[in-house]
């Protein structure tokens, strides 16, 4: 859209009576809307947009922009916007209506029944999350929400980015702080989409805009320095223009010959990123050839290659090899009048009209801008499909695979500042990639099957690994494993370019070691439940486990095994749980206590009198036993719970099988034997990065220690995590805190703790 065709930023409009107007009464606010509805679909129903208008007319009464302007201003400019790229009927209706939900009292119920499902949707689609409910993020879950809506229905895209450039146009009524947020956001996200989807007018002009926003002193020093060299550039291009004219006239190539700027933003672009000065960048001159069809197109090219000469490697074919957004011309540089660098790009009016309007395209005719017969293009309905899908599904992974608000739109930002390349599958269809991607990033894309199942590739009918670059216009084929067992490699995340691989291959593993861990988990609670002569069968019901995940804050079975798996929960606590909901609320009579420390622990140790360091207050010799669950240690606060056939039972005071009003009523007072030389098992539990040799470090240090290893079990994660758990004979706490201490330096260890009845004593490196 040229500067000439910019909606007026202040509209002067009479109010119109909804009740007094005529079917063929059009608001005069309406008239650029009518006006180019006309130049593109001749037959449009206009009133429906009248209607619409008045709905909006109506509830944004009484509303004012920030320039002062009365607020209807707004949605007529932004449907002029969409009426300019060809838009139909719902479409224009919706830009009227896209603020009325939103900041109005008119609801969507209310649109729905005045104006249909179809527009409600799409005004839906368009409206902002409230602040109250997203707080910070609510900027960044409304690009969320536009982009799930998007997928459904590209046009809420149309209407979003027609919104954004109008408010674009307008930041100079805002503060400057605001303004520059809002462009930093539109670089971000909203030029580049506009530019992957096609609608190049719309990204120039939302990037030079957000450019002057963003940095003012600079666009107005780069705007002077422009001018300046304005003069001398239009006679270089004039010359350009005329010589190439002539040149194809005379061959007989009809064209027509125009002058292309260059843009603000695409020249500091230039600067920032070649580190040059202005009076460097000599390729500002820019001529495009417009021709009818593809043969012409390169006709035209060695017509213009024969005047003046070539600079050597700036020359693209983009009519080969098509980009992402269905982009389609020839570009070459060639040292043109006066010895500047001339830019030419030559394409079919086709091209043309697809470059500068992408997607909108199909809404427009063949031959509007020459004046010639119209042919209709696709059917609104077929909007998301006459696009390359490809990008709105990469976006729409990028959106559902990230909750968080912050890494979605790091992800976001980054899927959509790539450049890209596009290559052929074997039978020539083009598949477009991120600058950099591999036959990895192909195989995903074509289908996430054979991604998962790749073991070779060949590019141009030579094999290459797997890592290596792949380069436009390759045709690139892939071998899949016909192994049920094949699945992807973790290493191919340290290389792969495109959101849509690394995605699904962090899924695929994610997945397999959640499924791991849960099988490790169920193995490891069966074990326990076996060693403690507990019923599986009667106690691991579904309807049992369910209930200890909630009690243990894990949504469902599934996700308790999983984090008994992956040692976030232990065995000990999920049997805990167990037993007491078993005997405690299945009917069964709830146990004495002794009954429960055996049916829980098993066969107690050998029980002499106060071998083990407890006194029991006022009695003599009687027989005490340490608690397994929670394995207590001098100077550990201990409580003894009497029991019928095992004396007295030793636990921590905080241990969860003494919680319980029976245990209370049996507790008696003991304490630890001053000057005991009794040695206690207790558990610890090691965590490091696996490698060669840990085992054998971490035994020499119990060894020079002096700590005697009754038993050890260690397991690795797939993660390469070595979980070593080893059962101790220890004198006392202050043992257990200095072998923690010495354990720490061994190399690869992070993490090491005493395992008890109630709650890990962490401690880490």
């Amino acid at each position: 859209m040229s500067a000439g065709e910019r909606v007026p930023t202040r509209l002067v409009f009479p109010r119109v009576n909804p009740q007094n107007a005529s079917a063929r009464h059009y608001s005069p606010v309406l008239a650029p809307v009518i006006r180019t509805v006309k130049k593109y679909h001749p037959n449009e129903d206009l009133d429906v947009i009248q209607r619409a208008f008045e709905v909006a007319d109506k509830y944004h009464r009484g509303q004012k922009r920030k320039s002062g302007d009365p607020y209807i201003t707004h949605p007529v400019a932004v449907t002029t916007i969409l009426a300019e790229l060809g838009a139909t009927g719902p479409l224009l209706v919706a830009g009227l209506l896209h603020d009325t939900v939103e900041d109005t009292e008119y609801t969507k119920e209310q649109l729905t029944a005045d104006f249909g499902e179809e527009i409600a949707l799409l005004v839906n689609g368009v409206t902002k999350l409230d602040k109250v409910d997203y707080g910070v993020n609510a900027p960044i879950e409304t690009i969320r929400k536009l982009i799930i809506a998007m997928t459904q229905d590209v046009r809420v895209l149309l209407i979003k980015l027609a919104d954004r450039l109008h408010n674009a146009r307008t930041w100079r009524f805002v503060s400057p702080g605001s303004a520059a947020k809002k462009a930093e956001e539109t670089l971000k996200f909203y030029a580049p989409l506009a530019h992957r989807l096609g609608l190049n007018t719309i990204k120039w002009e939302l990037e030079d805009l957000s450019f002057a926003a963003m940095s003012p002193d600079v666009y107005a020093e780069l705007v002077e320095m422009v001018g300046e060299r304005t003069p001398q550039m239009e006679k270089h291009l004039a010359d350009a223009r005329i010589t190439i004219a002539n040149r194809l006239t005379d061959t007989g190539i009809e064209a027509q010959v125009t002058g292309r700027p260059k843009h603000f933003y695409s020249i500091h672009q230039k600067m920032v990123t070649q580190n040059k000065n202005f009076d460097d960048i000599n390729d500002i001159l820019a001529v495009r050839i417009l021709v009818e069809d593809e043969d012409a197109c390169y006709s035209a090219l060695g017509q213009a290659m024969s005047i003046w000469p070539i600079v050597p490697g700036r020359f693209k074919d983009y009519i080969r090899t098509p980009k992402n957004n269905h982009y389609q011309s020839l570009h070459i540089t060639l040292i043109g009048p006066g010895g500047f660098p001339l830019e030419v790009q030559i394409r079919t009016y086709k091209m043309h009209e697809e470059a500068e309007y992408g997607l909108a395209a199909h809404w427009r005719y063949k031959a509007a801008s020459r004046g010639e017969s119209l042919e209709a293009k696709k059917e609104p309905d077929t909007h998301t499909q006459s696009i390359n899908i490809g990008i709105l599904q990469s976006i729409a992974e990028i959106s559902s695979s990230n909750p968080d608000s912050e890494k979605f739109y790091e992800m976001l930002a980054d899927t959509l500042d790539t450049d890209e390349i596009v290559v052929l599958t074997p039978q020539g269809k083009p598949i477009a990639l991120p600058a950099g991607s591999t036959p990895v990033d192909f195989a995903y894309a074509v289908h996430t099957e054979v991604g998962e199942k790749t073991v070779s590739a060949h590019v141009n009918g030579k094999m290459v690994p797997l890592h290596a670059q792949l380069v436009s216009g390759s045709t690139v084929e892939i071998t899949t494993s016909k192994s049920p067992t094949a699945e992807p490699s973790e290493d191919w995340l340290k290389f792969v370019k495109s959101s849509r691989a690394r995605t699904k291959i962090r899924q695929y593993f994610a997945k397999g070691r959640r499924l791991e861990a849960i099988d490790k988990g169920k193995e490891q609670l069966t074990k326990a439940m076996r060693h403690h002569e507990l019923p599986l069968q009667k106690m691991m019901t579904q309807s049992l486990m369910t209930q200890v995940a909630h009690k243990l804050n894990k949504n469902d079975m599934a996700t308790l095994y999983h984090s008994v798996g992956e040692g976030t929960v232990s065995t000990q606590d999920v049997i805990d749980h167990l037993v007491s909901l078993y005997y405690g609320h299945q009917g069964t009579p709830e146990p004495e206590v002794d009954e429960f420390d055996e049916v829980m622990f098993g066969s107690p140790t050998t029980l002499e009198n106060s071998n083990n360091g407890v006194m029991v207050a006022g009695a003599d010799s009687v027989m005490t036993r340490i608690a397994r669950c929670c394995s207590p240690i001098p100077p550990d606060e201990i409580v003894g719970v009497v029991t019928k056939m095992q004396g007295i039972s030793v636990h921590c005071k905080d241990c969860t099988n003494v919680a319980s009003e029976e245990s209370a009523a049996r507790s008696v007072e003991v304490k630890w034997a001053p000057n005991s030389n009794t040695t206690y098992q207790v558990r610890l539990q090691i965590e490091a990065l696996d490698r060669r040799g840990l085992i054998a470090d971490i035994t020499k240090v119990f060894a020079e220690q002096r700590v005697n290893v009754v038993d050890m079990r260690t397991a690795t994660t797939r993660d390469r995590v070595a979980i070593s758990t080893y059962q101790l004979d220890i004198s006392d706490r202050f043992m257990v805190e200095h072998l923690i201490n010495v354990l720490l330096n061994v190399k690869g260890v992070y993490s090491a703790y005493r395992l008890t009845g109630t709650r890990p004593e962490h401690v880490h490196a």
